[in-house]
C-alpha cells in the first residue's frame, strides 16, 4: 500500500507507536484514543483494507491476527475477566482507518455493545 495508509506507515516504522506485541505477520499497538482501560489494536502487517477483504484474500492470515489478539489478550490479563475484540467494516460499521484491524478491549466492565 502507499504512504498514505496510516496503519502500513506504523508497520514500516514511519510513524511511532506502542507496540505489544509483533509477529512476522502481524502487529499489536495501544490505541492513541483508549475507548477502555485496555485498548490494543491488531493488525496484519500486510494491507488488507477490511476484514472480510482479509478473510477473503487469505483466511489463514485472518486465523494469524486472531491468534495474536488471544495471545496479547492473555498477556493484558483480559482473559478471566473477559474482553471484546471487535473489527468494524465500512462506514455503516465505524471503520475509520481502511486497514483491516482488530480493536481488543477490556479492562473493565464495557456495557452494551450498540449505543442507540
Amino acid at each position: 500500500m502507499g504512504t498514505d495508509c496510516l496503519f502500513c506507515r506504523i508497520v514500516a516504522g514511519e510513524i511511532p507507536a506502542t507496540i505489544v506485541r509483533e509477529t512476522a505477520t502481524t502487529l499489536a499497538f495501544r490505541d492513541i484514543d483508549p475507548k477502555a482501560p485496555t485498548h490494543v489494536l491488531v493488525i496484519p502487517k500486510e494491507h488488507y483494507a477490511d476484514v472480510a477483504t482479509l478473510a477473503q484474500g487469505d483466511p489463514g492470515l485472518a486465523g494469524e491476527l486472531l491468534g495474536t489478539a488471544a495471545v496479547v489478550a492473555e498477556e493484558e490479563g483480559l482473559t478471566v475477566d473477559g474482553f471484546r475484540l471487535m473489527f468494524n467494516t465500512g462506514p455503516y460499521g465505524g471503520q475509520e482507518v481502511f486497514h483491516v484491524h482488530a480493536h481488543l478491549l477490556g479492562g473493565a466492565p464495557l456495557g452494551p455493545m450498540l449505543c442507540r
